[in-house]
């Protein structure tokens, strides 16, 4: 469980980095629509990229490309990517981090999804309390590039700023689901799952609680979707 503090003292740490202050979410039928900044994530093998709204969650718009940490952390450490993220939610004061969670267009979950939901769970427990959710992204790659290509980016230039449009898809497909739900979009992360890595190449095993009874999906036309792709 997320770590308690008292008035006037420091958060504690944990194996995964310290834990924030910041309140944790409500739990109950449905977490409610409170009122910050929000992040959004797209998750690829090479570069994770960053989004963030404004306080009302009206409008996503890109941050950062942050390249993946492959290396193997040391015992209690975090990758330098998951600490970027980190730092991002907490100079923003975040009131939620959503993780786009790749899937093939019927639905099915693959390696992509697999590999999502255990960089989620780390980034958790780099952000607890800050909760992390997972939302459908089947299709945001394809809407970003098809949005950079009407923009007239191209090329190498195109290759720099995807996933960071990606990540501003994702983002914007909560946002729009928080206003018609009046609710968080997608389903909670757990931060504790049941079982723990304890060797030096994680913290947790990609599981996720299905919270509030919803998993958002936003289904799309029927073309290429996140998994009939090499993520990056």
């Amino acid at each position: 469980m997320a770590a308690r503090t008292r008035a006037g003292s420091e958060p504690r740490s944990t194996a995964c980095g310290p834990r924030s202050a910041r309140r944790p979410e409500v739990q109950g039928s449905a977490a409610p629509v409170t009122r910050g900044s929000r992040l959004g994530v797209d998750v690829g093998s090479v570069r994770v990229g960053l989004a963030s709204s404004d306080p009302d969650g009206l409008i996503a718009t890109p941050v950062d490309t942050v390249p993946r940490d492959t290396r193997r952390p040391a015992p209690g450490a975090l990758p330098a990517d998951v600490r970027r993220i980190a730092a991002e939610a907490e100079e923003r004061a975040a009131a939620v981090v959503y993780v786009g969670l790749p899937r093939h267009l019927s639905g099915v979950e693959g390696a992509a999804s697999e590999a999502a939901r255990a960089y989620a769970v780390v980034l958790a427990q780099a952000v607890a309390p800050v909760p992390v959710r997972m939302v459908d992204e089947r299709m945001s790659t394809v809407s970003a590039h098809q949005a950079l290509r009407a923009s007239g980016r191209a090329g190498r230039s195109h290759r720099q700023v995807v996933d960071q449009a990606a990540a501003v898809v994702i983002l914007q497909t909560a946002l729009d689901a928080e206003r018609v739900t009046g609710a968080r979009a997608g389903e909670r992360v757990d931060a504790d799952p049941p079982v723990v890595a304890r060797d030096a190449g994680g913290c947790g095993d990609g599981r996720t609680r299905l919270q509030d009874g919803a998993d958002e999906r936003h289904d799309g036309p029927t073309s290429q979707g996140s998994e009939g792709r090499e993520r990056e």
